[in-house]
């Protein structure tokens, strides 16, 4: 394996390790190594992302926050048994793969911490033939600095905007900086893509698609979420998510130990539209409770 100078000093993401990741695990919880959780067609996205026919999901092993509510903390933060190693060729056979099962993107999950390998898989793909949208779809807590190593690479940003609130960030997810990280990082991939474009059939083509999960109790923290992506552009795309459901670690968090109710999600949607937000997508309150399985072979049977 050739060695990446990237990763002996590791700054992928915002915390900066500097772990020399061929040598010791950084705090995503890899080493130099791709780990892959599962691989198929997801129906679950955004309607411009999963269409008809799915979109193509890699989902990697690992994570660089620790989110104590994560519903795939299965492969983000207890993934030992449940991955793939792959290399640089194999993940770019991987992607073509996916394009000829008719998938309409490829959908990079959880990407965040193994940016230098995918910039050099990616580019192989892309000079082999891949010609399907690539979609970046992060925890939103990125390197703008690697960010733009990947210009060119990435069609599609599909980032999470979870916290303006750095004690939330602190206090949910162990990281000590969202809400300063997040505007860059959001600012840098519309500066790359722009605004969502879609297709004669709604299929996203380029663009980016925000999404913010909205939190029981917490909802000071959505309006500013909120606030931002409205000062950011007006015409920004969103993806106000209902799903929260208590998992993982919430049973030491009564405050957040509950599902969303209604009553909170409404008022958030409706502020959304107050602010002139009228490019977002809604959820079903129905929609929480609803778990991924990666212990299964299909852990989205649900979403087929």
């Amino acid at each position: 394996m050739a060695i990446d100078p990237q990763l002996q000093s590791c700054v992928s993401c915002p915390r900066r390790c500097r772990v020399n990741r061929y040598k010791k695990i950084g705090f995503c919880g890899l080493g130099a190594e791709i780990l892959i959780s599962h691989i198929g067609l997801h129906h679950g996205e955004e309607p411009p992302i999963s269409g008809s026919r799915g979109s193509g999901a890699i989902f990697f092993s690992g994570c660089n926050l620790r989110c104590i509510f994560c519903q795939n903390f299965q492969i983000s933060q207890a993934f030992h048994r449940r991955n793939r190693q792959v290399g640089i060729q194999e993940l770019m056979g991987e992607m073509l793969h996916l394009e000829e099962m008719g998938a309409h993107n490829i959908n990079l999950v959880s990407p965040s911490h193994i940016l230098p390998q995918l910039t050099a898989a990616l580019s192989l793909a892309k000079s082999s033939g891949l010609t399907i949208p690539v979609v970046y779809n992060s925890n939103g807590y990125d390197s703008v600095t690697a960010l733009k190593g990947m210009r060119g690479l990435v069609d599609i940003y599909l980032p999470d905007i979870k916290y303006l609130d750095n004690e939330l960030g602190r206090r949910y997810s162990g990281v000590p900086n969202y809400g300063d990280i997040i505007p860059g990082v959001l600012a840098e991939m519309l500066a790359q893509v722009g605004m969502l474009q879609t297709d004669e059939n709604g299929i996203a083509r380029r663009g980016l698609l925000v999404r913010h999960l909205v939190l029981p109790g917490h909802l000071t923290n959505s309006q500013k979420c909120l606030r931002l992506l409205k000062d950011l552009s007006p015409d920004i795309t969103l993806s106000i998510m209902s799903q929260y459901t208590p998992c993982h670690l919430t049973h030491d968090f009564p405050e957040i130990n509950r599902p969303l109710n209604a009553a909170e999600y409404n008022e958030i949607t409706d502020y959304a539209l107050k602010l002139g937000l009228e490019h977002a997508f809604v959820q079903e309150m129905s929609s929480h409770g609803s778990m991924p399985d990666f212990d299964q072979r299909q852990p989205f049977a649900d979403m087929l």
